[in-house]
């Protein structure tokens, strides 16, 4: 990947006095802590409906965000104004929000030990900046896409759309630690929906997921889109036509496209030290992996190897730094099936006792103060070569084979849930047998991944993942990546959806 230059725009806003007014005046107002960051997040979306545009949005926000430790309290003020004089009354906002909220605080905040970094720069690994790709040639491109879909037999109505984020971010600290990065992330979906007056209507939606990568995602670099679109038409078709799955017990190979979501909800969340320790709990509920079983607690079977990942490539929670000033690492959260590790910001790194951050501290824009996120968060594949998808596949004698995202429900405690999918084929024999439909399947957390028998080999991993992953009140949305192989799960619960809605 070509080394890419920051944005001369950005880098010619007042970032270092800016940031050094800001600093000094928290510094001189006795701050034990102060982190500054200026920030410009460039958001577009382009939207087809049967390949005619009709959304275009080019969103610009920029600001600046200080957070400050105060006789150990936190403060947070931001603006829009790139000023000194703004900088200066930045600070003073901050640690006058320190003060007020000192006589409702019970723990005094204290952060983590990390060290200084001196001075540093990080580009998240892209080619072509999608902001500077011209408006006509994105309409080009999804109306090229509808075309192919509406042409072909069967299908009714296309959606094409694409985000596209691009956000440059300079931050400092008082420890000595300044960063410059810029991380771009794009989200192409192409949606078919076929009709029929009997059968009704299904929809299909494309597998591929949203990368940290940049324009060159949508022309094929990282995903085969010609194959994609290809085989749309007659998966949904298939599907339309498809009998409604009887419900019951069945061995599941779930496909990365898939299995990303699950291990988002029952292992991305789970594993926040934060909601295991009751701090989240407002917001989407805590967590059934409580900190007293850190080491103990059985999470899956002996196959189940999981990391805590900011620095693999293409993540959408891939970054050098995180928001706190500490460099991105990779970590383990499940090895052997044991819970052996969280995700940490600084403040519970240090309150659990557990040394060091991991780097999972991110604000989703200068307005907003840092807190504890998701890191790209992985099943690991079988070492060596492993077993590929048809070889799962083939030891299964009466089951499904899952591919693609849509519906899911989780409870309070990432304990109970169930999940639906785009595309699920009969297995019988060893052999796929056809698609049907209305299909979810349904466990626990510890029993779903307790029942996974085998993993895929490197050559069936893949990054799934969301740019929209939300937390927090206010509430902040993160993008995060979840990379799984294929797996293999016996004895899973099946339910029909259709017969679950009464329908």
């Amino acid at each position: 990947m070509a080394t890419v230059e920051f944005d001369a725009e950005f880098l010619a806003l007042p970032l270092e006095a800016v940031r050094g007014a800001a600093l000094d005046r928290a510094r001189a107002l006795g701050c034990e802590n102060a982190e500054v960051r200026v920030e410009r997040i460039r958001s577009q979306v382009v939207l087809l409906r049967d390949g005619r545009l009709e959304t275009s949005a080019d969103d610009h926000e920029l600001g600046i965000g200080l957070r400050v430790v105060h006789d150990g309290c936190f403060g947070f003020a931001a603006t829009a104004e790139l000023t000194t004089d703004a900088a200066v009354a930045l600070a003073e906002q901050a640690v006058a929000t320190a003060k007020a909220t000192a006589p409702a605080v019970t723990e005094r905040v204290e952060l983590a030990d990390e060290p200084p970094h001196g001075e540093a720069t990080w580009t998240s690994s892209y080619r072509l900046d999608p902001a500077q790709v011209p408006l006509a040639d994105k309409v080009a491109l999804l109306e090229d896409w509808s075309g192919r879909l509406l042409r072909a037999s069967g299908v009714d109505h296309v959606t094409a759309y694409v985000l596209a984020v691009v956000e440059d971010k300079h931050f400092a600290d008082l420890a000595g630690t300044v960063t410059t990065q810029r991380r771009v992330r794009v989200h192409p979906v192409v949606e078919a929906t076929a009709v029929d007056s009997e059968a009704g209507f299904e929809t299909m939606r494309s597998l591929a997921p949203p990368a940290g990568r940049g324009w060159e995602y949508l022309l094929g670099e990282g995903w085969d889109w010609d194959e994609e679109l290809a085989h749309i038409p007659e998966h949904l078709v298939e599907r339309l036509h498809a009998p409604s799955v009887v419900p019951g017990s069945y061995d599941l190979v779930i496909d990365p496209s898939n299995l990303w979501l699950t291990i988002h909800e029952s292992i991305g969340h789970a594993t926040e030290l934060d909601r295991a320790m009751g701090y989240e709990a407002a917001y989407a509920g805590t967590s059934f992996a409580t900190f007293d079983r850190l080491g103990t607690l059985r999470y899956g079977s002996e196959v189940m190897n999981v990391t805590g990942d900011r620095t693999v490539e293409h993540g959408l929670a891939t970054v050098g730094f995180d928001d706190e000033g500490v460099q991105a690492q990779s970590f383990d959260l499940v090895r052997g099936g044991i819970l052996v590790g969280y995700q940490l910001d600084r403040r519970i790194a240090r309150s659990s006792g557990l040394g060091r951050s991991n780097g999972c501290a991110f604000a989703d824009s200068s307005g907003h103060t840092p807190i504890q996120r998701m890191a790209n968060v992985s099943l690991r594949p079988a070492t060596g070569a492993g077993p590929s998808t048809e070889e799962l596949i083939s030891s299964v004698e009466n089951g499904f084979y899952v591919l693609g995202d849509k519906s899911w429900s989780i409870d309070m405690q990432r304990y109970n849930f169930q999940f639906t999918g785009q595309r699920f084929f009969r297995i019988e024999h060893g052999r796929l047998a056809g698609q049907v439909k209305d299909l979810a399947y349904q466990s626990r957390t510890t029993e779903f991944w307790g029942a996974m028998e085998a993993v895929g080999g490197q050559s069936t991993y893949r990054l799934g993942g969301a740019f929209n992953c939300g937390k927090g009140q206010p509430g902040q949305v993160a993008p995060v990546s979840h990379g799984c192989p294929s797996a293999l799960f016996r004895n899973i619960n099946v339910l029909n959806t259709r017969n679950e809605a009464g329908r």
